[in-house]
C-alpha cells in the first residue's frame, strides 16, 4: 500500500493486493487478493471487490456495486448507485450493481445503477449501459448495445452476427478455444 493511500479502519485487503497513492478504501469495504487498485481510486463503504480485480487510476466504486473475480475496470470509468439523484434529497436508496466474473469495462464507459454485467462481457470505451449486458457480448454506444460476442480470452469473435438464428453454433476462437451460442443469444464456452 503506499503512504498517501487511505485505507480506514474494519475494512479486509487480500493477500496481494496493491494500492496506489492517493486510493481511499472507505470502512467496511471488501478487496480480495491479487487485486490492484490504481491512482485516485475510492471505494465505498461497504462495497465488496473480488479476487484478481484491476481498477485503473480515477475509478469511484460506490455503495451497491459488487464487482466480481477477474472484473476489470478501465480508467475513468463511472458508476451511478442512485436513479433520482438531487443534492437536496436525503431519502435515497443505492440500487444495486453487479459486475460479474470476468467482465471488462472501458475506459470512460458510465454505467446505470441496477444494471448487470455479464459473465466475461465487454464494455467498449466511453459506452453508456443503460440495461444488462448479457455474457461473452460486446456492448458499445449511447445507449449501449450489443455488437457482437467475445471469448474467455476478449477476443471479438469476427463475423459472428448478432440475432441471425445461429444458437448452438460453434465458433473456434484464434486463442484455441471453442465457444459456443448459448440458447440466450449469449456467447459462451462450448
Amino acid at each position: 500500500m503506499h503512504p498517501l493511500a487511505d485505507v480506514e479502519d474494519d475494512v479486509e485487503i487480500g493477500e496481494g493486493t496493491k494500492i496506489w497513492r492517493f486510493a481511499h478504501v472507505r470502512c467496511g469495504a471488501r478487496v480480495g487478493a491479487n487485486c490492484i487498485l490504481g491512482n485516485c481510486v475510492y471505494i465505498d463503504a461497504g462495497v465488496s471487490v473480488g479476487n484478481n480485480v484491476k481498477i485503473q487510476n480515477g475509478v469511484s466504486v460506490y455503495a451497491g456495486v459488487t464487482v466480481e473475480d477477474e472484473a476489470f475496470l478501465g480508467p475513468h470509468m463511472t458508476f451511478t448507485n442512485d436513479l433520482y439523484p438531487r443534492s437536496f434529497n436525503g431519502h435515497w436508496t443505492a440500487i444495486p450493481t453487479r459486475v460479474a466474473r470476468g467482465a471488462s469495462i472501458g475506459a470512460n464507459a458510465t454505467i446505470l445503477c441496477g444494471t448487470t454485467i455479464g459473465e466475461y462481457s465487454m464494455v467498449a470505451a466511453g459506452a453508456v449501459v443503460t440495461r444488462d449486458v448479457p455474457p461473452y457480448t460486446l456492448v458499445r454506444g449511447a445507449p449501449a448495445r450489443v455488437v457482437g460476442y467475445v471469448c474467455m480470452c476478449g477476443r471479438k469473435s469476427i463475423g459472428l452476427p448478432v440475432d441471425e438464428g445461429l444458437y448452438g453454433a460453434k465458433i473456434p476462437c484464434e486463442c484455441g478455444r471453442t465457444n459456443g451460442v448459448a440458447a440466450d443469444g449469449s456467447f459462451c464456452p462450448a
